[in-house]
């Protein structure tokens, strides 16, 4: 599935300054992670991996067509044409 991912101005620099660009994936930890594919580094600057599971640094948030996907970020259902926001 295409998603759109509009990137927040600090992580700017890891998709070569480009507030938008696609992703794929079934849930947002999955276009994370085609993220970090193709902008190698990203994905460490939104949280790290503790206890061999990735979550999301505190201050994070992400967003899925405008509405909150707290608190089962990773984990939140994506469909073809979606807009995921990640706010630093």
């Amino acid at each position: 599935m295409s998603v759109k991912v509009r990137v927040h101005p600090y992580l700017q620099p890891f998709t070569g300054n480009r507030e938008l660009v696609e992703s794929t994936g079934r849930n947002v930890g999955e276009c994370l992670d085609a993220l970090e594919a193709q902008f190698p580094g990203i994905k460490e600057q939104l949280g790290k991996t503790r206890h061999r599971k990735f979550e999301l640094f505190s201050h994070i948030e992400v967003y899925v067509n405008g509405e909150s996907a707290y608190p089962d970020e990773l984990t939140k259902p994506v469909n073809d044409g979606d807009e995921v926001s990640l706010v630093v």
